[in-house]
């Protein structure tokens, strides 16, 4: 299955700034059964945007805009393969617990494993683990399946009702959250009771039409990536309650979110910020031709139309205006 990604972010300020610095990780991944075919970033205003690769195999743009600026967009385009993943099964073999420990013994995984910004163990979370009875029983696939399934069950899907840097007991205390707190709190279950190395994974979902997915189609998507004998990383949607299949496209991976935010950035100058994001993932059968363009749907370039265009700039002061302010400025 190939996908196009369109992902625009747009960062409007209530007062001209004087630069703004930004590093981005919206450039999918190319490994295990996905591979990115093209990516094009787009950034406005224009300006020189440089790349590396982190130390878990990341892409990261980033870039510097020195001059006066009232907005800043930014417009990621992708290509994505994506290969159809093998059945994950329902459970291991009855010994997968001294496997698992000694795969992690013989491997570099202690960053999977302590606890980080926003996965770190809480009394409200050992009170949830002790509901959930979390603890290494069977085999560990068939605990992960069950703790997935009891995520989704708790807690209830509510846009915007945390923020990306809420921390998880403001989720456990409401029941409620996005995909990126039920993914924090799994993650910290995984490590803190039941030691499986296990980390955040940033990207996004294909929403089809008959799929009852509780996550948004208009937005990037976050779920758990844990390490199992045989099966090597195994993704889970606590979100949706699914094994991540060739719906989910992987864009980054980390300790949590503060690892892969989408966007990471400061600005100079004294503004507030007003953040607008929306996101299309569009299946297609195979690659278009050479010298064939991706088909790109006509809400979406009236909305990067919309997004590219400056902000209205207030009217000039009148002569009355100015002679007024001249007299406050010198009382």
């Amino acid at each position: 299955m190939y996908y196009s990604i369109r992902h625009l972010t747009k960062f409007l300020y209530s007062n001209s700034v004087s630069e703004s610095m930004m590093e981005t990780r919206m450039h999918p991944r190319s490994d295990q059964n996905q591979r990115c075919l093209t990516f094009h970033l787009s950034v406005s205003p224009r300006c020189r945007v440089f790349s590396y690769r982190d130390h878990l195999a990341n892409h990261v743009h980033h870039f510097d805009i020195p001059g006066q600026h009232g907005q800043l967009v930014i417009v990621a385009e992708s290509l994505v393969e994506v290969q159809p993943s093998s059945q994950v099964p329902a459970f291991l073999a009855p010994d997968a617990w001294q496997d698992l420990d000694a795969l992690v013994e013989q491997g570099d995984y202690w960053e999977m494993l302590l606890p980080s910004e926003f996965a770190i163990p809480t009394p409200a979370l050992d009170a949830l683990a002790a509901q959930f009875d979390v603890r290494r029983c069977d085999d560990p696939l068939m605990v992960l399946h069950h703790l997935n399934q009891q995520v989704y069950e708790y807690f209830d899907y509510v846009p915007r009702s945390t923020k990306v840097d809420s921390p998880i007991d403001l989720a456990l205390g409401t029941k409620k959250g996005v995909c990126q707190d039920f993914a924090h709190i799994m993650i910290a279950l995984v490590r803190s009771k039941l030691r499986i190395p296990c980390r955040y994974v940033s990207g996004y979902l294909f929403h089809g039409e008959s799929d009852q997915d509780r996550s948004v189609h208009s937005a990037t998507h976050a779920w758990i990536e844990a390490l199992l004998p045989q099966l090597g990383w195994v993704g889970f949607d606590p979100t949706n309650w699914l094994v991540a299949g060739d719906r989910h496209i992987r864009t980054a991976i980390g300790r949590d979110y503060a690892d892969v935010p989408p966007t990471h950035g400061i600005f100079r100058g004294r503004a507030a910020s007003e953040l607008t994001v929306a996101v299309r993932v569009t299946p297609s059968a195979g690659t278009p031709t050479l010298d064939q363009e991706l088909p790109v749907p006509e809400d979406w370039s009236i909305l990067v139309e919309k997004a590219t265009q400056l902000p209205e700039q207030p009217p000039p002061p009148t002569r009355q205006q100015q002679m007024a302010q001249q007299q406050q400025d010198h009382k």
